[in-house]
C-alpha cells in the first residue's frame, strides 16, 4: 500500500485535519459543518493573506449563487467556536470593505497512513550543520562552507510545500560548537539534522554524512562518499537526494533535473564560485574586491555560469549600500552581470534575486524589483533572502502589512540571522511601530553586538522615541569597527536635533573631509543639516544626491526624519523625479 498524507494546521491550541475534515482543541473534537470547516481551511491554509469575499464566496460555493449572508453567518461561528470575542480579531481579522484574514501563526505539519493503518505526523524541517573539516586541509575550508551552503539550497528546493531546509546562516553560527544534538535541534526547531565531516585520502576527499532524528537522537542513515576534485559537482545531488528519500519525500524528477542545473560542469569554475562565496560573505571592502575577482574568473571559465554572474551582480549591486561604493561606477558593471545572469539562467531564486537588487537600489524600479523579488520566492519557496528582500522593498512602497509578513517568514527559514532581526527593525520603523523596531533591533544586537547596520537600525527607533542618549551610544558602538559615512552622518543628526550645534557643524565639516578623498553620499550631508534645521541647505544636498543617483534617496519615502519638509514643494517634486516605480 504505497503512503499517502494530508495536510495538519495547528494555531494556539488547536488542530485542523485536512485529511479527516476535524477540527480539535486541545485533544477534543470539535463538530463542523461542512462548508463551515471549508471556509476554517482556506483562511487557515492561506493565512496572513486577505481573501476577498468574492474569492471566499467563489471558492466555498463554487457552483452556487449565495448571498454574502450565508459567509458572514460561517465567519460568525468560527469566531464563536474559537472562542473569540466582539472586536478582539485574534484569530480572524475583518478588513473593512475587502474581506478577511487569518491571523495566528500556522505550523503545518503532515499525517502520513502506513501500511498498518497507523499515522505519523511530520513536520519536516531539516537542520545541515556545517561540514567539520577533518584532515582535508586549511585550504579546504572554503570548500565545507560551500558544501554546506549548497546542500541547503539543493534540499530547500527538493520539495519546498512539504519540506524546509533551515538557512545557511542560521547553521553557520554552530560551525565549531560543543552543543549536542539535541540541544542545537530544539534551538533550530528542526525535525532532523544532517552531520557531516570531510577528510582528505591522497587526491581524493571522503565525506561521510549521517541523518539524526532530533526527537530522539536516532542515527536514521549514515554514508561515506568518496570523490575526486573533478567529481564533486554533482555530490551534492547524490547527498540531497539520498537524505530526501530517507525521509520519504517524493523527488520530481522534473525538480532534480533543475537542481542539476544549477551548477556549472567546469569544477575549476565551480571550486572559483565557492571562493568569491566565501569572500563574499564577510561583507567586507576588502573581501568583497576578492570575492569579484574570484566571481570574475568563475564566468571567464564558464561564460554562462548563472550563479556566478548573479554573484558578482549582488558584489556590485549592494557596493553601494554597504560599503559607499559610488553608483555610476557600479550600476553598468551590475547591469551587465545581471545581463548575463538572466541569459544563462533566469529560472534560479538567485538570479531574481540579483536582478530586484538591481532595480531596488540602482534603477529605482521598485515594481520590477517587486516582481523580481516575488518570481525568486515563487522559484524557491526555502530562500530566505528572496522572502527578506521583499519585504524590505514592500516597506519601502509603504506595503507594511505584506512586508512585515515576508521579514516574519524570513526569520523562520534563517532564524540566528543577524541581518534579518535588523532588517525586522528596519520594516518596524518604516511602519512608524518604534517600539517594534526596537524590540527587533534588541534581538539583532544580542546575536551579534559588532554588527553596525543592527545599531543604526536601533539607534533610528531611540531617535522617534526621544531616547537620543540611547541612540548615541549605540552610534558610538557601531563606529567601533572603523569609518561609516552613515554612522557619522547619524551622530551628526542626533547633534543637530538636540541643540549641540558645534558638535553637528564638527560632523559636517568631517564629511566635508571625508568627500575630498572619496565618495561620500550626499544623503549624509543633507541629513546633518536637516538635524541643524538648515532646510535650505539639506535639500541643496538631496538635489545632489539625486544627480549622483545616491542609493540613499529610497529612504526618503518611508524615513521620518524627513518629515518636517515632507509637504514642501521641492520635496514633493523630488520625489516625484526619483520615480520609485509604485
Amino acid at each position: 500500500m504505497s503512503d499517502t498524507e494530508s495536510p495538519i494546521y495547528e494555531f494556539a491550541e488547536y488542530r485542523l485535519d485536512a485529511g479527516r475534515l476535524m477540527l480539535w482543541r486541545v485533544g477534543e473534537p470539535i463538530p463542523l459543518t461542512p462548508k463551515v470547516f471549508d471556509t476554517l481551511l482556506l483562511l487557515v491554509r492561506r493565512r496572513g493573506e486577505i481573501l476577498t469575499k468574492e474569492e471566499l464566496l467563489q471558492t466555498i460555493w463554487p457552483d452556487t449563487i449565495v448571498e454574502e449572508n450565508n459567509l458572514n453567518q460561517h465567519i460568525s461561528t468560527l469566531r464563536r467556536i474559537l472562542g473569540e470575542n466582539r472586536g478582539e480579531n485574534r484569530f480572524i481579522a475583518t478588513i473593512p470593505g475587502r474581506g478577511y484574514r487569518f491571523i495566528p501563526e500556522v505550523n503545518t505539519l503532515f499525517s502520513r497512513a502506513n501500511g498498518n493503518g497507523e499515522e505519523n505526523r511530520k513536520q519536516v524541517r531539516i537542520g545541515v550543520l556545517p561540514f567539520e573539516n577533518l584532515g582535508a586541509g586549511e585550504e579546504r575550508e572554503y570548500f565545507a562552507d560551500g558544501l554546506t551552503e549548497e546542500t541547503i539550497a539543493i534540499l530547500g528546493q527538493i520539495d519546498p510545500q512539504h519540506f524546509s531546509a533551515i538557512g545557511r546562516t542560521s547553521i553557520r553560527a554552530y560551525k565549531g560548537t560543543t552543543k549536542s544534538l539535541a540541544e542545537i535541534g530544539r534551538e533550530l526547531n528542526a525535525t532532523y539534522l544532517v552531520e557531516s565531516s570531510l577528510r582528505g585520502e591522497g587526491d581524493r576527499l571522503r565525506i561521510t554524512s549521517r541523518l539524526i532524528r532530533v526527537s530522539d537522537q536516532l542515527q536514521l542513515w549514515s554514508s561515506s562518499y568518496d570523490s575526486e576534485p573533478d567529481s564533486m559537482l554533482t555530490l551534492q545531488r547524490e547527498l540531497s537526494t539520498a537524505i530526501a528519500e530517507q525521509i520519504r519525500l517524493t523527488l520530481s524528477p522534473d525538480r532534480l533535473k533543475a537542481i542539476g542545473r544549477r551548477q556549472t560542469q567546469n569544477p575549476a569554475a565551480y571550486d572559483l564560485y565557492l571562493h568569491g562565496r566565501h569572500f563574499w560573505q564577510q561583507l567586507t571592502p576588502q573581501t568583497t574586491k576578492r570575492a569579484i575577482e574570484y566571481f570574475t574568473h568563475a564566468t571567464e571559465l564558464d561564460p554562462n555560469y548563472a550563479l556566478a554572474w548573479a554573484g558578482l551582480a549582488d558584489t556590485f549591486s549592494t557596493g553601494p549600500v554597504n560599503g559607499d561604493a559610488p553608483p555610476h561606477v557600479v550600476t553598468p558593471r551590475a547591469r551587465d552581470a545581471v545581463t548575463r545572469a538572466l541569459a544563462s539562467d533566469a529560472d534560479l531564486a538567485e538570479v531574481q534575486t540579483s536582478l530586484g537588487f538591481l532595480k531596488f537600489w540602482l534603477e529605482w524600479d521598485w515594481g520590477a524589483a517587486i516582481a523580481a523579488f516575488r518570481r525568486a520566492v515563487e522559484l524557491d519557496p526555502g530562500f530566505p533572502m528572496g522572502h527578506r528582500m521583499l519585504g524590505v522593498v514592500l516597506s519601502h512602497a509603504a506595503q507594511h502589512d505584506e512586508a512585515i509578513e515576508c521579514i516574519r517568514r524570513a526569520r523562520e527559514l534563517d532564524p540566528l540571522y543577524v541581518m534579518h532581526q535588523s532588517l525586522s527593525s528596519q520594516v518596524a520603523f518604516a511602519a512608524r511601530d518604534y517600539d517594534s523596531a526596537v524590540r527587533f533591533g534588541r534581538h539583532a544586537v544580542v546575536v551579534d553586538p559588532d554588527f553596525y547596520i543592527a545599531r543604526v537600525h536601533l539607534s533610528q527607533a531611540y531617535v522617534e522615541l526621544g531616547e537620543y542618549d540611547l541612540a548615541l551610544d549605540h552610534l558610538n558602538a557601531a563606529g567601533r569597527n572603523g569609518v561609516n559615512t552613515k554612522v557619522i552622518a547619524m551622530r551628526g543628526y542626533i547633534f543637530g536635533r538636540t541643540d549641540r550645534r558645534e558638535e553637528a557643524q564638527g560632523v559636517l565639516n568631517t564629511l566635508l573631509s571625508i568627500a575630498k578623498e572619496r565618495y561620500v553620499p550626499a544623503y549624509c550631508i543633507a541629513m546633518v543639516h536637516l538635524g541643524l534645521g538648515e532646510l535650505e541647505e539639506a535639500m541643496q544636498w538631496l538635489e545632489r544626491g539625486y544627480e549622483a543617483r545616491d542609493v540613499h534617496m529610497v529612504f526618503l519615502p518611508i524615513d521620518a526624519k524627513w518629515d518636517p519638509i515632507r509637504s514642501d514643494p521641492r520635496f514633493v517634486r523630488l520625489l516625484e523625479r526619483c520615480n520609485f516605480g509604485v
